[in-house]
């Protein structure tokens, strides 16, 4: 387990910085040519060592909730940070779906032959040195510096990593732990482009948003998920109650939650007192719309800041709305392009909906909880993307690779 360092200097604190980039870009030159096989060698070994070292993982996850309620966290941001045998155990699952898949690098992705007789190939190759930053999730550091909420769960998970890397063959430095909850190492870090390819922010808004600012390389991230589950007029109506508990209230504190509710209006006096029953009954505190609060007593007046909103808690926007258009320009105005569904029986309007709503991830009669890299098949995810650039959606080991072109020749000289 790695002892936190010393509080640095200014100047000390941006040469400790540069020298962790300086070493990943070293451990990523080697990475590069890495045989596939050890590369899943050492994702098995960390699944297996999780096992072995869960006691001390619940242990220090522990220390952590402690220092946490201390500090006052919300509910929500103490449900991210709590580990447990489950969540240890499909981490573990996820690694070895992960080592599982065809190994992206050297693949051939396109190829054509020129007039000409050149070659020209498309190939993977590594992204580079990425740098995670994030609150309170001591689960990501598998997927993928962690916040000082999780510092004793991520001290633990670091040092797995860095053993079984050295234990297959692999340098150590390809995982580093930025060691110091200095949040002067944040800014120094964001400014070693040289160094460093990619950034990957993972949680609150405000987090995600100054480092979007701040960074000089590119940023793969999300601002927030304000998902929406839509009720068309056909809906069926207990496949639109599963659906809507199990999408507001199965996790509320994670991004692909729905916050917000849409009844169409040719169902919602039947329909819409049933799902905001179900889901009262489960705690959730309902903010709705005129008409929704004509048809449902006890529902609070929704703002236009309610509909913007990502509660990540036990609260719900509701609206009543005319069509599927309303409902679709409703998404578009209010919603983040995070992950949004529609509940229908009707082909064409799961067609127009798919097709109209720009969000990285568009479900039809299936929760927004699905939106998650192990459940779409990518073994695990190192975070979802709202970007349309390198990545969108769940970004998982593909979105972790780049690609040259090598073009082969004999002779060839451009006239």
């Amino acid at each position: 387990m790695t002892v936190p360092i010393k509080p640095l200097s200014p100047s000390d604190l941006a040469a400790y910085c540069k020298q962790l980039a300086h070493s990943a870009r070293s451990a990523a030159q080697v990475l590069s040519t890495a045989r596939g096989g050890l590369k899943d060698r050492w994702l098995h070994e960390v699944a297996t060592l999780l096992a072995a070292r869960q006691e001390d993982l619940l242990a220090a996850n522990q220390r952590d909730l402690e220092t946490a309620l201390r500090l006052g966290l919300a509910d929500a941001a103490l449900e991210r940070l709590r580990l447990t045998p489950q969540r240890l155990e499909a981490a573990a699952t996820g690694l070895h779906e992960v080592a599982a898949l065809p190994d992206p690098i050297g693949r051939v992705r396109d190829s054509n032959v020129r007039p000409n007789g050149l070659q020209v190939l498309k190939v993977g190759v590594p992204l580079g040195v990425i740098f995670f930053i994030y609150e309170s999730r001591p689960n990501v550091t598998l997927d993928l510096r962690g916040g000082k909420e999780a510092a004793h769960s991520n001290a633990v998970l670091c040092a797995i990593l860095r053993n079984c890397l050295a234990k297959v063959g692999l340098p150590e430095d390809a995982v580093q732990l930025v060691d110091t909850a200095d949040r002067a190492a944040v800014g120094h870090l964001l400014k070693l482009d040289t160094f460093i390819d990619l950034v990957i922010p993972r949680g609150g808004e405000e987090l995600i948003r100054r480092v979007a600012e701040e960074a000089r390389m590119p940023v793969l991230k999300h601002y927030k998920g304000n998902c929406h589950v839509y009720v068309d007029r056909s809906a069926d109506p207990a496949m639109a109650e599963r659906i809507v508990v199990n999408a507001k209230c199965q996790r509320p504190g994670v991004c692909n939650a729905a916050e917000s509710l849409l009844v169409h209006r040719d169902v919602a006096a039947v329909l819409l007192p049933r799902l905001c029953t179900a889901l009262q009954q489960r705690g959730v505190e309902l903010r709705g719309c005129g008409r929704t609060r004509e048809l449902v007593p006890g529902v609070l007046p929704a703002t236009a800041e309610d509909f913007a909103a990502e509660y990540l808690d036990l609260i719900m926007s509701v609206a009543v709305v005319d069509d599927l258009e309303a409902a679709i320009a409703h998404i578009n105005q209010y919603g983040s392009r995070h992950s949004d569904a529609i509940i229908t029986n009707e082909f064409a309007a799961a067609q127009r909906f798919t097709a109209a709503v720009d969000s990285a991830a568009v479900f039809v009669n299936a929760s927004t909880r699905f939106n998650d890299g192990y459940e779409f098949g990518l073994g695990a995810e190192i975070g979802i993307s709202t970007d349309k650039c390198h990545a969108r959606g769940p970004c998982g080991l593909v979105e972790l690779t780049s690609y040259k072109y090598i073009v082969l020749g004999d002779g060839q000289v451009r006239e």
